[in-house]
């Protein structure tokens, strides 16, 4: 804010005496996420039989996925889905990222999926509230552990036809708490007209149910954001292939599934869009879905908690700290 009586202005490198070294920071800055480490939590949803974790594994080229590995959280919330998480830390050229992999297996695999969603919300919530509880102790960690979902992949099943009612009601409702990507899962079952026949039916359905799906336009910084931003938005959702096998071609080693027409490169953008997926979610996004789930969503649900505990508060007549009742009661979903 500006304070009355006082001006501001920007004075330019060809204007300063002499070297200052700002840009320095961005060394100290980069130093010490080296050296710390950083947490990227990503949660796939989709039916059985989609490609969920072989497309995970391809992502980050390692087994990532539940089925790589014996889970670390298992949570039976119903008696239909179960939320598993995987956590692992990469290392790539000296960074660390602790990679969580939260797998929903169940959803969407019942004869009658009414509210198969729920489980799902109220976990994205619970660890919203987790991390509100350790932001209002009095004697907080200095690094608050990060277990909120930074991104949701929802996994569309390739069928050239329209969404389904539980993809727009699940979409509709996750929306609004979390990053959705969403993805067509092998997409090498699709010609090529099919495929682009089915992405714009997609967008179609999701205009039409007020869908917000990630990089939502009203999250665009400036105009440079907004011209990527667009391209990648014209392109979901995204036709994608998963594999860890690799085949030769051209006497170069290439991930790819084998069909009796051929080899499908995964990295291809000739044969699908798994490295504008990758790209998305990795090398140019990666930053930006955590701070819109630390700025957007988490700030959402941070206001609302403190508003009803502020209301609880005035409830109780010489009651507790404003405070109190949110840090002591259960998280409300």
């Amino acid at each position: 804010a500006r304070v009355p009586g006082l001006t501001a202005g920007v004075i330019r490198g060809a204007d300063l005496f002499g070297y200052v070294g700002i840009e320095a920071v961005l060394d100290q800055m980069r130093r010490k996420t080296m050296k710390a480490g950083f947490e990227f939590n990503i949660m796939v949803v989709g039916q059985s039989g989609l490609g969920k974790s072989t497309l995970v594994n391809t992502l980050f080229k390692s087994k990532v996925s539940r089925k790589s590995c014996t889970p670390n959280y298992e949570e039976k919330i119903s008696k239909t889905v179960k939320l598993q998480s995987v956590s692992h830390v990469i290392e790539e050229k000296g960074v660390k990222m602790k990679l969580t992999v939260i797998d929903t297996p169940g959803f969407g695999d019942q004869i009658n999926n009414e509210n198969c969603w729920e489980p799902i919300v109220k976990y994205v919530n619970e660890q919203y509230e987790k991390y509100l509880k350790e932001e209002l102790h009095v004697n907080r960690k200095r690094r608050i552990p990060d277990t909120r979902v930074h991104c949701c992949i929802y996994f569309l099943p390739a069928t050239g036809h329209w969404l389904r009612p539980i993809d727009i009601e699940f979409m509709k409702r996750l929306g609004k708490i979390v990053s959705i990507v969403p993805v067509i899962a092998k997409a090498d079952t699709l010609t090529i007209e099919e495929r682009l026949e089915f992405k714009q039916r997609i967008r179609q359905d999701l205009a039409a149910n007020g869908i917000r799906v990630y990089p939502q336009k009203e999250y665009d910084e400036d105009a440079e954001d907004r011209i990527v931003n667009d391209r990648i938005r014209e392109s979901i959702p995204f036709a994608v292939v998963g594999t860890d096998k690799e085949h030769q071609v051209n006497g170069n080693k290439v991930l790819g599934r084998k069909t009796k027409w051929g080899i499908i490169e995964v990295e291809n953008a000739a044969h699908c869009e798994f490295a504008n997926l990758r790209d998305l979610l990795i090398r140019s996004h990666l930053q930006d879905l955590k701070d819109v789930t630390h700025n957007i969503h988490y700030e959402t649900y941070r206001v609302r908690r403190l508003n009803e505990s502020n209301m609880n508060f005035k409830l109780h007549v010489g009651g507790n700290p404003l405070f109190l009742n949110l840090l002591d009661t259960e998280a409300t979903v």
